[in-house]
């Protein structure tokens, strides 16, 4: 039973007010833009497949910076309409070549929902062509007019309804065609109501107090905060990976250390360029993404890289990092040899590190030290090098 999810994060949220005009689904929950909480919790669920966004056009740039984390778990983002209900409709249609079973509608201004929810909603899709999840009213509620209170309104049967809604998909896909149709019918405030316009059966099923709408800044401060000290959710992580290379002397006139010639009698030898300080650092990025080393993105058995320039290998490896949604904190290297001597070339080591990563010049160190004349490197017999990385990953 094929599932598939749709976020609709089209709006500009109006009442949350705004951060530099940052719409309110993009706004930090605990270091981490809303709609990315919504698509977490729709990624690790088992029973959930397809996972589409649908997103204001003015968005592409902040949707993509929330969505990096899921690369590969997530649709291409649809652009919505003027309207929740059209934006709905755009997110169905996309999803028709794949014909999923069921399909989950959900707003990103929820961004607590869990698995327990999603497995009600679904649970109540086993008899009913549409499930709703809610919660009962338990406020008392007056009816007013004028700036006074009119009357008290029996609440036994009212229900706050909330997302995600539940339906077949051939079914409400074929509801929002026909009410698309019907100019004079004004718009539904929810799926659910436009699946009884249509004809459908609702089923009411639990839903969750955690489960709240932010509607404006005080939610969403008040969200943040709840977030913080519960200790979930959090913002960015620390990693830390370390790499280390060695390559040894051969005939040559010069030595290739950070994409930097150095003149000397001997040079590096390897199958691409040999630069050890690349190769260590390019390791320590792949380290903090668990990704492996160079060997395996790299192999030395594969001619493409015969004498290719390690900067390729040290870019991929930041690309790898940055589509995990990762950035470089800093970069630590260290070089050991006896010759040739690394203080005179280090400034601009650290130049071109700084130039092939995208990074400030404080956040690159260079540093070299002698092996005190013992083993091969004190035998001048090759050069090794020592590489920290300190990232931030969601």
């Amino acid at each position: 039973m094929r599932v598939a999810s749709i976020i609709v994060a089209a709006g500009r949220g109006s009442r949350a007010g705004s951060a530099g005009g940052v719409p309110k689904q993009y706004w930090p929950i605990g270091g981490v833009p809303m709609v990315a909480h919504a698509i977490d919790a729709f990624a690790v669920h088992p029973a959930v497949g397809d996972i589409l966004v649908v997103i204001h056009p003015d968005d592409t740039v902040r949707y993509e910076a929330a969505a990096r984390p899921f690369a590969g778990r997530l649709r291409p983002p649809v652009q919505g309409g003027s309207t929740r209900q059209e934006s709905v409709r755009a997110g169905l249609e996309a999803l028709a070549a794949s014909a999923p079973h069921r399909v989950l509608i959900h707003d990103a201004a929820r961004p607590f929902l869990d698995a327990p929810l999603i497995d009600r909603v679904l649970a109540g899709l086993e008899a009913h062509p549409a499930a709703l999840p809610c919660l009962p009213v338990t406020d008392t509620l007056k009816r007013a007019s004028a700036g006074r209170v009119t009357g008290t309104v029996d609440r036994r049967e009212l229900w706050r309804a909330q997302t995600p809604q539940g339906f077949s998909y051939e079914a409400i896909l074929a509801a929002h065609r026909a009410a698309a149709k019907e100019v004079a019918l004004g718009e539904f405030t929810d799926d659910a109501g436009l699946a009884q316009w249509f004809g459908l059966e609702v089923a009411l099923v639990e839903g969750s107090e955690a489960n709240r709408k932010l509607t404006s800044a005080e939610d969403l401060a008040i969200a943040d905060g709840l977030v913080q000290f519960r200790g979930g959710r959090k913002g960015p992580v620390m990693r830390v990976g370390s790499g280390y290379d060695v390559h040894a002397f051969g005939r040559g006139d010069a030595v290739i250390l950070c994409g930097v010639a150095i003149p000397h009698h001997k040079k590096l030898i390897g199958h691409s360029d040999a630069d050890v300080g690349l190769h260590a650092l390019t390791d320590a990025l792949l380290g903090t993404l668990g990704d492996g080393d160079i060997g395996a993105h790299f192999p030395p058995s594969d001619d493409r890289w015969r004498g290719a320039a390690s900067e390729l290998f040290l870019k991929d490896a930041a690309r790898r990092l940055a589509a995990r949604g990762g950035e470089i904190v800093h970069v630590d290297l260290t070089f050991l040899c006896e010759a040739p001597r690394i203080g005179p070339y280090r400034d601009q080591m650290r130049a071109r590190l700084a130039e092939m990563l995208g990074l400030e010049l404080s956040q690159v160190s260079v540093k070299a030290t002698t092996n005190e004349g013992l083993g091969f490197i004190g035998r001048g017999e090759g050069i090794a090098a020592m590489a920290t990385a300190t990232v931030s990953l969601p």
